[in-house]
């Protein structure tokens, strides 16, 4: 990840709590724990969108027409379009199921944008190369709707400390613009440019 994210389509938006089990329900699923893709088929299927208000629903920007958030992201993934998700406070806080992060880079997701983080939950995405970005402004988050597309602007000068900008392009044609901050480290920044600390680890071989 390396250029510019452009006209990201939002999976879903988050409103209140959002836990790891939200992210990747446990129970019957951990039968899956070694085969990514068939776990990933729980991918968000206990979070409340607000586009839908429903559990683990979605409209896709593809077809216009809602179904399950994993076959919304499926459909995402097989057409090589990339994706980001909105959240509340404290995304990800629960326990440290790395399938939680797993599975939504799995699917394509290229960035949450969180009003705040879990400290486990940031680092597992960092190590899975999806960007953890927090609203500078935590009362942008209402600047994003359904049909939105999302531009993240600001990746070639990825850096501890920086900023990046995303541009909002509302279905009727009219913008906006945030800004989000981040806590990668140098390391984590290569982790990012690679696309995961796997991928940053073989890279150095």
């Amino acid at each position: 990840m390396e250029s510019d994210l452009e006209a990201l389509p939002v999976l879903l938006k988050i409103e209140g709590k959002c836990t790891t089990d939200h992210i990747s329900p446990a129970g019957p699923w951990l039968r899956y724990r070694g085969h990514l893709d068939k776990i990933s088929g729980n991918a968000y299927i206990g979070a409340s969108n607000t586009f839908t208000n429903e559990r683990g629903t979605a409209i896709s920007a593809l077809t216009g027409e809602q179904a399950s958030l994993p076959e919304v992201a499926r459909e995402y993934r097989n057409a090589n379009q990339g994706w980001v998700v909105i959240a509340d406070v404290n995304y990800g806080e629960g326990s440290s199921r790395e399938h939680a992060a797993m599975s939504p880079r799995f699917l394509g997701c290229c960035a949450i944008i969180a009003r705040s983080f879990a400290r486990i939950a940031e680092t597992n995405l960092k190590k899975q190369g999806v960007l953890p970005l927090v609203f500078e402004e935590s009362m942008d988050w209402k600047l994003i709707h359904a049909d939105d597309r999302l531009t993240i602007t600001g990746l070639t000068k990825l850096g501890p400390g920086s900023r990046l900008t995303v541009g909002v392009t509302h279905s009727d044609g009219t913008t906006d613009e945030f800004v989000c901050r981040h806590s990668l480290s140098e390391q984590q920044v290569e982790w990012i440019r690679a696309g995961s600390a796997l991928n940053y680890l073989r890279q150095q071989v």
